[in-house]
């Protein structure tokens, strides 16, 4: 995430901004380029940064500051906490197998797109799930609307058809971003959204079990049995805190398969020593390892994230999985 990523988007209203920096009138002048806080919404305390700075933290803001953004993608999303206006963009027309596993959309192909306020602009951060044949088209439309591709790898073994995944980021005025966004979905045939179900669909699973097993409380969401544990430490990227949300936070994903046996697949985030302890972890568990990889482009501290495949009966699956997780630094539960 490089300071000339964040221009992009805003190309004028950066260079106002300069112009304005060279005056000593900096402070401000980002807010007013790309439209400032959302209607009402509050600058809460700055955190320090590694260099001795000031990183911003996100305005707070309602669901209403978010209808123009939502107006321009052509859909709705879920705000978190206040701050972080999520997005998803499940791939529920493919069709994938690995590894003689029909992969439901909310195991792996669960594409999302995410949005915070500050007061220097908006940020964009996601994960767009693509075919192959897609890749070419959605990379052309993100480029040409100023937005970046910070990762390009897979969450799978063995798959059919090839799927890839690929990490974006921007920052500029929010509608412009979600047009740009707009414009790479259509070079896909992700599916228009659709309305949240009404019930979720049982989880044939020792729910209780598992969550023993990992010391946490999962989450029921569209058949799929999910987990998402946050970090305990404060992440930037240089000049922003990015909050959790964004999504910065270890997934652990269980699939029914029946007889209480599930395939597992999600991401873990960790630090560069954390690294080689969770893999070790996971391998003595007998799961396998997916990928290693970053997601951004300039986050402190630096993270790695490391996706992961198994099928087993799933309280066994939690119980190989608890000891990566204590390897890396959660946050307390609330």
């Amino acid at each position: 995430m490089s300071p000339r990523s964040r221009r992009k988007p805003v190309a004028g209203a950066a260079a106002a901004c300069l112009l304005t920096a060279v005056s000593g009138l900096l402070a401000g002048c980002g807010a007013a380029a790309a439209g400032g806080p959302a209607g009402g919404g509050t600058q809460t305390d700055a955190a320090p940064t590694a260099t001795g700075g000031q990183a911003r933290q996100p305005v707070r803001t309602t669901k209403a500051d978010w209808k123009p953004l939502a107006d321009a993608l052509g859909r709705t999303g879920t705000l978190m906490k206040g701050t972080v206006y999520r997005v998803s963009l499940p791939r529920k027309d493919l069709k994938v197998t690995t590894r003689g596993v029909a992969v439901k959309p909310g195991l792996a192909l669960g594409g999302y797109a995410t949005f915070a306020k500050y007061r220097d602009g908006t940020m964009l951060m996601g994960d767009l799930v693509v075919t192959e044949d897609e890749l070419p088209g959605v990379t052309d439309a993100l480029q040409a609307a100023g937005i970046e591709q910070t990762a390009l790898h897979k969450h799978l073994l063995q798959q059919s058809p090839a799927i890839w995944w690929t990490h974006i980021h921007a920052m500029g005025d929010p509608v412009t971003l979600a047009k740009g966004l707009k414009s790479a979905l259509a070079a896909t045939a992700t599916p228009p959204a659709s309305p949240a179900a009404a019930t979720q669909p049982p989880v044939d699973l020792d729910t209780a079990g598992i969550d023993r097993a990992i010391g946490r409380k999962g989450t029921a969401d569209g058949g799929i049995y999910k987990f998402s544990l946050a970090r305990k430490d404060t992440v930037t990227d240089g000049t922003h805190v990015l909050p959790p949300a964004l999504g910065i936070t270890t997934a652990v994903n269980f699939q029914p398969l029946g007889g209480d046996k599930a395939a597992i697949n999600g991401d873990f985030v960790m630090t560069a020593p954390e690294v080689q302890k969770v893999i070790r972890a996971l391998r003595k568990g007998g799961i396998d390892i997916v990928e290693l990889h970053n997601h951004t482009l300039n986050d402190q501290p630096r993270l790695f994230y490391m996706h992961f495949w198994a099928t087993g009966d799933g309280v066994t699956l939690a119980r190989a999985l608890r000891p990566a997780l204590s390897a890396t630094a959660l946050a307390p539960m609330s």
